[in-house]
Formats: structure tokens, sequence, C-alpha cells
């Protein structure tokens, strides 16, 4: 998936201000750093809007997403730039709207709530508890290998 991902910019974990720039960067990537996440081959720019772009390979689409979604669920992001590439099967994302569990998420996309784990999994480790999602939080749902998505 290459492309700009949305995010709601007054939601998700806060860093203070995110700066354009070196500063910002820095601190975007202590962020993923922190989180554990893989980020070999992927570098974060922020541009002097605010903006961030991802650039470079990373090691799996998996990584790749986890890294989009680390950065774009903290607060004043309100967009990502997607300009790495990864070997993979794109996940698809879910903006999470009032009422939303990981139950109703999953039955959603796999038509089985009993499925949550999966997604809970898939965004590990931005949630730390399958009953912490907040309202304009996305979440990550990996592709169905058991070709049973719904529609969404």
């Amino acid at each position: 998936m290459f492309g700009l991902v949305s995010f709601a910019k007054m939601a998700g974990k806060k860093l203070g201000k995110i700066f354009g720039g070196k500063k910002g960067e820095e601190k975007l990537t202590k962020e993923v750093d922190d989180l554990g996440l893989d980020r070999k081959g992927v570098n974060i720019h922020v541009g002097e809007d605010g903006k961030v772009t991802i650039k470079g390979k990373a090691s799996s689409q998996e990584a790749k997403e986890k890294i989009l979604l680390a950065i774009g669920n903290i607060d004043g992001v309100g967009e990502v730039m997607d300009e790495a590439e990864a070997d993979g099967s794109a996940s698809q994302f879910h903006t999470v709207e009032k009422g939303d569990t990981l139950w109703a998420v999953s039955k959603k996309y796999y038509g089985k709530g009993s499925r949550y784990p999966e997604i809970f999994e898939a965004n590990r480790p931005m949630l730390s508890h399958p009953d912490k999602i907040y309202v304009g939080q996305v979440l990550r749902i990996p592709a169905d290998d058991d070709n049973n998505t719904a529609n969404a």
C-alpha cells in the first residue's frame, strides 16, 4: 500500500508537539524504537508542516504497517504518507468509532467476533489490552487467510 493514511489528529498517545525536521523525526523514531518495532530500512521524515512520511524498504508488510500505525496514532499526527516498500499482503485499516469493541470489529471484517484476538495481536505492542481501544484510533486488520472476510 502506498499513499496517504489519515488519522484523528487530536487522539492518540501524547508525546508533546511534533515539530517538523530532525527534532520531530527523532521523537517519532524513539517512539517506534521504544515499542520494539523493526524499523530496519525504514526512514521517518517530518516536514516543516508536520506531515510525516515513511520511506525505504521495510523488512515485512507487517513491520511497515505497525510503524505507520505507531506514528499515526500519536496525538498531533493527522496523516502519514506511506512511501515505503514491503513484501507481503497489505492489511485493511479500521478507524475506531464510538461503541466499537474488538469483538465487533472482528465480526465486521471476519464474520466472527471470536476472532478478535487476531486483531489484538496484529496491533501489539500499540495495544496493551483488548479493551483499551479509543475513538479515532486506527487498527490494523490482517488479511483473512480463511477467505471469509466480510465486505467492510
